[in-house]
């Protein structure tokens, strides 16, 4: 399956990407923000190994973000911890290029993973959490019409510092599907 925007598409990760994923993981500029898959080193076996899996669990769903001007992975996204009980799964992003960043990439990824969850999947509830520094992510979740619920105080650690998580979600109610 591929999700089309205008200067990008989403389509399945694949072990191909594993020299990406291991590229981005050794860079502490693009992992700064992670809350979680970049907190500790990973091999390149290791990304192997999430990658082969990653697309047999029932609970996550995770697009690989490529340019369309050379076909370039520059990131993923998806929904994972997903409740078919609760209708509900929370929404990550990495852009992994830098290059990409600053162009709008996150909000236009955002907004079609988002529509994807509720509108295919069936999601009524789309939650997020970001570092509460990450202005620019907080930014992007804001423009693609996700809410603020609250800081979740000092919920991280990342060097050697606790950090605060702010705390965002969309409703399927209240989706415009932009």
């Amino acid at each position: 399956m591929q999700l089309e925007l205008d200067d990008y598409y989403l389509r399945s990760l694949d072990v191909e990407d594993t020299e990406a994923f291991y590229l981005w993981s050794r860079d502490r500029e693009v992992t700064l923000y992670s809350l979680s898959s970049y907190a500790y080193p990973q091999s390149r076996s290791d990304i192997e190994k999430w990658l082969l899996a990653i697309n047999s669990s029932a609970k996550n769903v995770s697009f690989g973000i490529c340019s369309k001007e050379n076909d370039q992975l520059i990131g993923y996204a998806g929904i994972s911890g997903i409740s078919t009980l609760n209708r509900s799964g929370e929404y990550f992003i990495l852009i992994g290029e830098k290059r990409f960043w600053g162009k709008g990439v996150g909000t236009s990824v955002t907004k079609i993973v988002t529509d994807y969850a509720i509108r295919t999947l069936g999601l009524h509830r789309v939650q997020l959490t970001a570092r509460a520094l990450n202005y620019g992510a907080v930014k992007a979740y804001e423009n693609a019409g996700y809410q603020h619920e609250g800081v979740m105080r000092q919920s991280g650690f990342r060097n050697g510092e606790f950090v605060d998580k702010v705390l965002m979600s969309v409703l399927s109610t209240e989706w415009r599907g932009e």
